[in-house]
């Protein structure tokens, strides 16, 4: 019997490719010379598609699909899947939450720490031999006792929340609704809570409702010389009013690991000594990654199986 076509919308690891390619016949379109030529070879036997949360799925894409059965995504980030487009014509998404909510907060917290104890800077300190010849390097600021403002509660700030308990940090939070049993002060909007904290981290799901979520009034509203980490979404956050904020000192560190164009950042971000950036690089860890890719195959041999899936997004 035929092995179902996949079409992987962009790069993944040979532990992952390798086991699907046992079961599946993997039509790799980052591959292809010609993407449009490839499609028009392989749209009709396509039974479903592997994609990442920064690559999604678009209807004009899905439509050439006729056999389409599932979408099923490496990655928690849905919001460039059409899923309206997907709901209308019956066709599940998958994704892989909880395996990465650990080491996002991690990261949120590396960065925190980077930023506020200026790591980047210490290490070049040493290295370049500053430290030999001008002495300690100037004085740096707590974490440790601050009060964390968290935009967006869910798994991954409830995450963060749980490690800034740890550093004794006082925890209050912006959301859609309320969460009465966690032990936390709610705030209906970033803009209510930024001008209460001395640290604001963005943990907010991507997608079309939280576009611009922290805005110009938010960021204005942050007491100068705050603190600000973002491992969510770049679309989450205004850039061009956190660019201003961080020129005017209202934001005086800054730990950023996503932005509204990846890879090709404003390059304004680059110019401030004061900011430490990653390469959206939150769960990039070998255990995530492994459990994110296995998660990501459960549910696509769930479909083929006629098993419930295991994380269909709902």
């Amino acid at each position: 019997m035929d092995k179902p076509e996949l079409l992987v919308m962009g790069v993944l690891p040979d532990w992952d490719l390798e086991p699907m390619a046992e079961r599946y016949t993997l039509r790799l379109l980052y591959e292809a010379p010609d993407p449009e030529a490839f499609l028009a070879e392989h749209a009709s036997d396509i039974r479903g598609i592997v994609t990442k949360g920064e690559i999604g799925a678009s209807a004009a894409l899905m439509e050439r699909l006729p056999r389409l059965g599932i979408v099923a995504c490496y990655g928690v980030g849905i919001d460039a899947i059409d899923r309206g487009w997907c709901a209308a014509h019956g066709i599940p998404v998958t994704n892989t939450p909880d395996v990465l909510t650990e080491d996002v907060a991690d990261m949120a917290f590396a960065l925190l720490l980077a930023a506020a104890r200026e790591i980047p800077r210490a290490d070049r300190w040493v290295r370049e031999g500053t430290w030999a010849r001008e002495g300690s390097m100037p004085l740096t600021t707590r974490v440790w006792g601050k009060h964390m403002g968290i935009v967006g509660l869910g798994r991954i700030g409830q995450a963060v929340a749980r490690r800034a308990e740890g550093f004794g940090m006082r925890v209050s939070y912006s959301g859609r609704t309320p969460k009465p049993h966690l032990p936390y002060t709610y705030h209906p909007t970033p803009a209510a809570l930024a001008p209460q904290v001395d640290i604001l981290v963005c943990c907010a799901m991507g997608g079309p409702t939280t576009q611009g979520l922290i805005d110009r009034a938010a960021f204005e509203a942050l007491r100068p010389g705050s603190l600000f980490v973002n491992v969510s979404r770049g679309s989450c956050v205004d850039e061009a009013a956190l660019l201003d904020a961080i020129r005017t000192g209202r934001i005086a560190l800054a730990g950023l690991d996503v932005f509204r164009d990846e890879p090709g950042i404003d390059p304004a971000f680059a110019t401030f000594p004061n900011l430490v950036l990653a390469p959206h690089a939150a769960s990039g860890t070998v255990e995530t990654r492994k459990a994110m890719g296995q998660l990501m195959r459960d549910n696509v041999d769930a479909f083929f199986a006629r098993r419930p899936l295991p994380t269909e997004v709902t």
